[in-house]
């Protein structure tokens, strides 16, 4: 184990940001700040958005810059990654992110109703295997469970360098009666041409990763639907 990851996870534990749960606990069962993220984490009422999966905390940091009046939770299993999005929070004095390390597929564990307004998916894993939804974060099997939590016509988001996963959900999704709101298969050279300008400017934030996937000729794909 490279101590890289032994530092990063040592500070996190020093970040009042960042919520690491016993993950045991949370296969049980176990929860933290289930209802009350508004007023424990952040200190407010205001809505708060999830970004899934979020890597190195980029796009959860950047919505956070855009959005003070809103608060903003990055969720991911691996603590090493985001402890850049958490770093960069943390020194910059942003007081509307929070990170919270846990699996995905527990994530229904950690809200209650009404708790969340909106939820982005950026460039999560396709599954190519995963043929009836249950492991794909975007399939419809999970934006039911998603809706358990989210309030009512709470939208999620879906940005993604892969075909497979976009043609996916939104065949599934369709399947399933939700309704698509807006989608595209390549946002640089369509999407951001036909939106409002405040929306524009979300979907341009790029990541690390995703900059090396546009310089290698990749097309990025969106769909965003409500529950």
């Amino acid at each position: 184990m490279g101590k890289g990851k032994l530092q990063k996870w040592a500070d996190n534990k020093t970040f009042s940001n960042v919520y690491e749960p016993d993950i045991k606990g949370i296969v049980g069962g176990g929860s933290v700040n289930k209802g009350v993220w508004a007023e424990r984490a952040f200190g407010n009422d205001h809505p708060i958005t999830l970004e899934l999966g979020c890597g190195k905390g980029e796009y959860t940091v950047a919505l956070a810059r855009r959005h003070p009046e809103r608060n903003f939770i990055g969720i991911d299993i691996k603590g090493h990654r985001f402890w850049r999005g958490a770093k960069t929070a943390h020194d910059d004095g942003l007081k509307n992110v929070a990170f919270l390390r846990t699996r995905i597929e527990f994530v229904q564990n950690f809200f209650t109703a009404g708790e969340i307004s909106e939820i982005w998916l950026t460039f999560s894993d396709p599954q190519p295997k995963d043929e009836k939804g249950t492991k794909r974060i975007t399939s419809a099997i999970f934006l039911e469970r998603y809706r358990g939590f989210m309030r009512p016509g709470g939208l999620v988001h879906v940005k993604s360098d892969s075909p497979l996963l976009y043609e996916r959900s939104h065949e599934d999704w369709l399947a399933a009666g939700f309704e698509i709101e807006e989608s595209s298969q390549d946002i640089y050279g369509d999407l951001v041409h036909r939106v409002e300008p405040d929306f524009a400017e979300l979907l341009n934030v790029k990541t690390f990763y995703e900059k090396m996937w546009l310089e290698q000729g990749r097309k990025i794909h969106y769909l965003r639907t409500h529950v």
